[in-house]
């Protein structure tokens, strides 16, 4: 099931802009105190690195993406997710429409 909306939440309404706008997101804590974002990332192949691990949820659109150390390209979409460790890297590739998730922070 995809979500499709998020309720009781502290939102921070200033934007975070990545790679020249290709990746844009906005934080926000839940009620329990978990922070996550929920963001867009128009067609580009873009390298992230991480402190915290990740959870990715896609809620639109798809991509392709690459955890550190694998040559190994994944496809995740509307309704998947991926999990990527702390103090690591992942690769993502969009290459049609844009892709919007919510990532989750452990």
């Amino acid at each position: 099931m995809t979500t499709a909306t998020i309720s009781n939440v502290t939102l921070t309404t200033q934007a975070n802009v990545y790679f020249d706008g290709k990746c844009v997101s906005h934080g926000y804590t839940l009620a329990d105190g978990s922070k996550q974002s929920v963001g867009v990332i128009l067609p580009a192949t873009l390298t992230f690195t991480t402190g915290a691990a990740e959870v990715m949820e896609g809620v639109g659109g798809s991509c392709e993406y690459k955890l550190a150390g694998s040559d190994q390209w994944l496809k995740s979409g509307v309704g998947e997710k991926f999990s990527v460790p702390g103090n690591s890297s992942f690769e993502i590739r969009v290459t049609d429409a844009p892709y919007h998730y919510i990532c989750s922070y452990a």
